[in-house]
């Protein structure tokens, strides 16, 4: 299995940072995958601003030589990892403006005339490993769900990808809030994932 991690926090003292280091920890033990890539989009120095204008086109997108290694890595991994705090009830900025300019029209999907499109990322499977201050129950009893809708049903399953598995851990900024169990839980599920 090839897996391709998506960091995203500017901070490499944070607690998704050791969330990272446990992906990469568990991953290096585990025979089962072959190979790790980490895009680390604030390293990166990823531009999370859409623009269209008279060069520019957003029926092009999927085709804009400036995001052709990141499409050439998301095409090369098995498994997709999203490491990142959830903000506001949502992900960052910085990966929705990743999300916003890769999954494009004729590169994650296609449109075929029916109500759905034809998700062209078929077969891939995603872990998304977020954090938040608030307590873990508070996106499902307050916000409905939204942050999982939006990445399983509004991203995922439209671009193909039936598999997500999430962890979503609530209380991270308290002293009760269990971050070495839950950095734990991290690396024993990617030291023994087998598909």
């Amino acid at each position: 299995m090839k897996m391709l991690i998506i960091y995203t926090h500017p901070n490499h003292r944070s607690l998704s940072y050791a969330f990272l280091q446990e992906v990469m920890r568990g991953s290096e033990e585990n025979a089962y995958i072959e190979e790790v890539k980490v895009l680390d989009l604030y390293e990166e120095g990823f531009n999370p601003v859409l623009v269209f204008n008279e060069n520019k086109r957003r029926r092009d997108m999927y085709t804009d030589p400036d995001f052709a290694t990141y499409r050439e890595q998301l095409m090369w991994a098995d498994k997709i990892v999203l490491v990142y705090p959830i903000w506001w009830g949502r992900p960052p900025a910085m990966l929705m403006g990743y999300i916003d300019q890769m999954f494009a029209s004729g590169f994650a999907y296609k449109e075929v005339g029916k109500l759905m499109p034809e998700g062209l990322l078929k077969g891939k499977s995603v872990v998304c490993i977020s954090s938040m201050k608030g307590p873990a129950h508070y996106p499902l009893l307050m916000l409905n769900n939204a942050h999982k809708a939006l990445m399983r049903k509004a991203l995922f399953s439209y671009v193909g990808i039936r598999k997500v598995k999430f962890f979503e851990f609530g209380s991270m900024e308290s002293p009760k809030g269990k971050q070495k169990e839950k950095l734990n839980k991290i690396y024993r599920y990617f030291s023994t994932l087998n598909r």
